[in-house]
């Protein structure tokens, strides 16, 4: 996802997205582990997901305090 379709979603759906990109993440990694990915890169762009998420949850949570 791109930070502008990011910045568009709600507190709630933030964290909903963040534990479903985690879980994937953790899932991509471990398959990985075990054979080859198809798609490397894939892991790399998920990690890339979540921290644009952490940073627009902590962006929103500095505005706000």
């Amino acid at each position: 996802m791109k930070q502008n379709e990011i910045a568009k979603l709600t507190d709630t759906e933030l964290t909903e997205l963040l534990a479903s990109e985690r879980s994937s993440l953790e899932k991509q990694v471990l398959n990985h582990a075990v054979s080859p990915a198809e798609n490397p890169l894939k892991i790399r762009s998920t990690r890339r997901t979540i921290a644009r998420i952490l940073t627009e949850m902590g962006s929103r949570k500095r505005r706000s305090a």
